[in-house]
């Protein structure tokens, strides 16, 4: 069995995006479930000199053999510039990947 979720969201004035999705999936007495969001701002900035934020990552890994569980989780966060039309603009950005793995109850008995 496969549940699907995925929801975009664009604010009025095309500045700010979140696009996320999530899955639930029962296979073989294990349940996966994999959430996904993405996060993207642009704001117009006055020169390329303007201080950008470092990037950013992180990445967590868990298991838990007693409680059959198992969790992965990693988020990315940057920016970047951009020219358009003489115009500058810095677009920031963020990744989130969630991955959770159980043993399913009603398969192991």
């Amino acid at each position: 069995m496969r549940d699907l979720l995925f929801k975009n969201l664009t604010s009025t004035d095309h500045k700010r995006r979140i696009i996320a999705s999530s899955e639930i999936v029962d296979n073989q007495g294990m349940r996966s479930i994999i959430h996904r969001h993405f996060i993207c701002m642009v704001k117009e900035i006055n020169s390329l000199e303007t201080a950008r934020p470092a990037p950013y990552l992180y990445v967590l890994k868990e298991h838990n053999s007693k409680e059959q569980k198992e969790r992965f989780f990693c988020k990315i966060k940057g920016s970047i510039c951009v020219v358009n039309n003489e115009r500058y603009y810095s677009i920031f950005f963020m990744h989130t990947l969630k991955i959770d793995l159980v043993a399913n109850p009603a398969a192991v008995s």
